[in-house]
């Protein structure tokens, strides 16, 4: 393994001169080309553990999910990882699958071992655990502490399904999904639903329910039967996210009811499996690059002490899929 001290060498130069170099230190130009042509030449890379604990940095970012299973999940840590390395950093994805006790190791992991900062998207009650001590970034959820956190328009997205479903002709419409019963952003979209549906007087039904995937499940089930098995009573569907939508489709096809001529579905999020993919289902599709994007800036902005707002808000928009008439 190539070392500092056989750059140093390569260069013609002493150690501390090569070390002044990696941390961006100023020397004199020529020595800096000597010193990066003999880095580039050994193929050496620098340790950033040992470079971190002199700048007091390890250009580390730990970046905690609920999961990877979910394709939003999966294409925003697609984005983080793409935005961290523009600017030099790395990130350690941390799955917690929706484990508390997991997202709380994952905290004192990044703490212990001195990373910069945490960006999260966590639904569970680790208030206490979150505190200015780490640079934190929320995505998609406000903490009681002084903590920024980054959105997509979820009211605005639930007012869009809502207009989108009014506009196509569907007569009664419904909001169906499962939340956490910690409080956050998401809720908004059931909330920005009934207020166009009040707004416009327009006849609609929530099928929401703040458990387990058993118990909606089940609650789901009952709402199908006494809505669409002797006949159909709504005829528009806005779900929580893209993975309900899907779900709640196969769940109707049991009916042989077609999508979208009886029924019209409209989900949230928008995510894609790979760079390649297309969005089938029509969606209010989240800015997913730009919400990377805004959530290492603030990271990067708090770790260096610049001001930063602590609500970022982005903008969504409706993809028309093969769900909704056209």
């Amino acid at each position: 393994m190539v070392t500092i001290k056989d750059v140093a060498k390569e260069a013609g130069v002493s150690v501390g001169t090569v070390s002044n170099v990696i941390n961006n230190i100023q020397v004199k130009p020529s020595t800096r080309i000597k010193v990066e042509e003999a880095i580039k030449k050994l193929n050496y890379e620098p340790n950033i553990y040992a470079r971190g604990f002199k700048m007091n940095r390890t250009n580390t970012i730990a970046v905690i999910l609920p999961t990877i299973w979910n394709p939003f999940f999966s294409e925003l840590a697609y984005n983080i990882e793409k935005c961290l390395r523009k600017v030099g950093m790395k990130m350690i994805l941390c799955n917690s699958n929706e484990d508390n006790k997991a997202e709380i190791e994952y905290i004192s992991m990044a703490k212990q071992n001195k990373m910069d900062g945490i960006i999260a998207i966590t639904y569970s009650d680790i208030d206490e655990y979150v505190s200015e001590n780490i640079p934190f970034v929320s995505i998609d959820r406000y903490f009681s502490k002084n903590i920024t956190y980054v959105s997509s328009n979820n009211f605005e997205g639930g007012r869009i399904a809502a207009k989108k479903l009014d506009e196509l002709g569907c007569k009664k419409i419904a909001y169906i999904g499962r939340g956490s019963k910690i409080n956050n952003a998401t809720r908004k979209r059931k909330d920005g639903f009934i207020s166009y549906c009040k707004e416009y007087n327009i006849d609609y039904e929530i099928c929401e329910l703040l458990g387990s995937t058993e118990e909606f499940d089940k609650l789901l089930d009952k709402f199908i039967e006494s809505n669409f098995e002797d006949d159909i009573k709504i005829q528009g569907v806005f779900a929580v996210t893209d993975e309900y939508a899907v779900d709640f489709i196969k769940k109707l096809n049991k009916y042989n009811i077609k999508i979208p001529k009886d029924v019209q579905v409209i989900g949230f999020d928008g995510s894609k499996s790979s760079a390649k993919d297309t969005i089938e289902i029509s969606t209010i599709r989240q800015p997913v690059e730009l919400i990377a994007e805004e959530a290492v800036k603030a990271l990067i902005n708090i770790i260096e002490n610049n001001k930063v707002k602590k609500e970022i808000i982005l903008p969504v928009k409706f993809i028309e899929g093969y769900t909704t008439k056209k």
